[in-house]
Parts: structure tokens; sequence; C-alpha cells
């Protein structure tokens, strides 16, 4: 009998979900990926949350119809804080959403100063005010709204330059100094933002450690799925469909390869 190997949809509201997809095609290098960009509709952080929802519903809906995954990772912050219970009301199999990593910042954090960089949406939701309630009640959380980091990291990995001066201004207000102690935990709160860690590393005024929620979703992913076989080699026959008609680039297109994955037109 051969052994299982599994569909996974990996969606997101543009190309963040890469920073998302890498652990866990290191975790099960056998799964076929299908990875799916709302790029028509993004920023995702903008949008209002009714609209949100009904987009994000809809698009997941013909996703699974015409591709049949064994399991859905919504690898958006803003889109997870929002559109899960009634995904999974909807849908019948696993679905991994991807939440601010406030639960570990905290438990690390020795200044007990930490810092939160998300959209807009995420900021406002209550979802994550609930995380901060329930795992950093002894911490001191600051909310960045960074309102233009996620385009930055779209432009980048389209291979436009990005300015150290306009990710300095986006992760200025994490870094908080109070009473002798310095903020030195920032929480990655949206998929995008690790595609800019080397420029995030390089501005930010003292050295932090930066909190990215991937691997704790590779490894629950490996939870529900079970691990790969033995020897299970890495698969290069994944796809990748972007909303947006006119969103490819040559370094888009060089990224997704590197990850195994090819473009078919939507």
């Amino acid at each position: 009998m051969s052994a299982f190997r599994p569909t996974i949809l990996i969606f997101d509201s543009g190309v963040g979900g890469l920073t998302v997809l890498e652990p866990i095609r290191a975790a099960r290098p056998d799964a076929h990926f299908v990875y799916l960009g709302d790029t028509a509709f993004f920023p995702y952080g903008e949008r209002e949350e009714d609209e949100l929802i009904a987009r994000v519903v809809s698009v997941i809906d013909k996703a699974v119809a015409q591709y049949k995954p064994d399991l859905v990772v919504i690898a958006c912050h803003t889109a997870s804080t929002l559109v899960l219970p009634a995904l999974r009301a909807r849908l019948t199999i696993p679905i991994v959403g991807t939440v601010p990593a406030i639960k570990p910042a905290a438990e690390s954090s020795q200044s007990r100063l930490i810092s939160v960089l998300a959209t807009k949406g995420t900021v406002k939701r209550d979802y994550t005010t609930a995380l901060i309630r329930d795992f950093a009640g002894d911490c001191e959380v600051t909310l960045v709204s960074a309102a233009r980091l996620a385009g930055l990291a779209e432009d980048a990995l389209h291979g436009l330059p990005v300015a150290d001066a306009d990710l300095r201004a986006e992760i200025e207000p994490a870094f908080i100094e109070k009473g002798g102690r310095r903020t030195d935990r920032v929480v990655l709160a949206c998929t995008h933002y690790p595609l800019l860690l080397a420029g995030l590393e390089r501005v930010a005024p003292w050295p932090v450690t930066w909190i990215d929620p991937a691997p704790a979703i590779a490894r629950r992913v490996v939870q529900l799925l079970g691990d790969s076989p033995i020897g299970a080699q890495g698969a290069d026959d994944g796809f990748v469909m972007l909303t947006g008609a006119d969103d490819w680039s040559p370094s888009l297109l060089s990224a997704f390869a590197e990850r195994g994955l090819s473009p078919i037109a939507i």
C-alpha cells in the first residue's frame, strides 16, 4: 500500500504565506501543495469585517471544491482572527489558522515589555485582545499597526527596492524604553513580515527576539496529518494561484519556483 500523500492548501492575502509554506514543506516534503494568494483583494488589513468574511469564505469554498485538499492553512493573521469560525462551520477538513504569537513572546520575555507588529485589522480584533488578557497579563504589550509593512514585503518579493527609512518608520513605535527596561520580544503578527526580517534586524534600535508563528503552524500540521514517510523526498509538483491578474514578476516567479510551485492561471 502506498503512503498517504496529503494535499495541503495554503491561503493568504498575498505572498506572505510563503513564510509559512517553508517550514510546512520541510516537515512534510512529500505533500502536494496548492498556494492561493488573494492579491486582487490585498491588503486585508484595510477591509471591513463583513466584506472580508464573505470574500475569504467564497474563495476558500471554491478552492476546496476544486482541489479537494486534506488540510487548509489560513496563513494570514487578519483573516484567521476573523473567519476561522465561519470556515470551520462549513468545512469538514482540518483548518489551521495563524494567530499572533503572544503566548510564546510573554513566556520568554525577560523585560516583560513586548510588542506586536500587525495590520490594522489584527490590532483591533477582540481575538488579539483576548490573547493578551489570557497569556500576557503580567506584561506590558504595545500593539503597533504597521500600515505599510505588508506592502513593503510584497514589494521586496517582487524585486523592488525597500528603503531602510521606510522600515524604520514602521517598527519604531514597537521599541519601548521604560524604567530601565527595553522591549525584548516583537511578535511578527503578519506572515508577510518575516520576508523583511534581515532589514528589520538591521534598522532596529537594539536587538530583540522576533517571534515568527510559522514553526508552530508547521508543528500543528504534522499533528493533524502525521509525519512524512521515512525517506520521503521533496516534491516539485505544487502550484500557485494569484487572484490578481497582473501580479506576476520574474522575482516572484523565482521565489515560487524555489519552493516547488509553478504558476497556473485563475
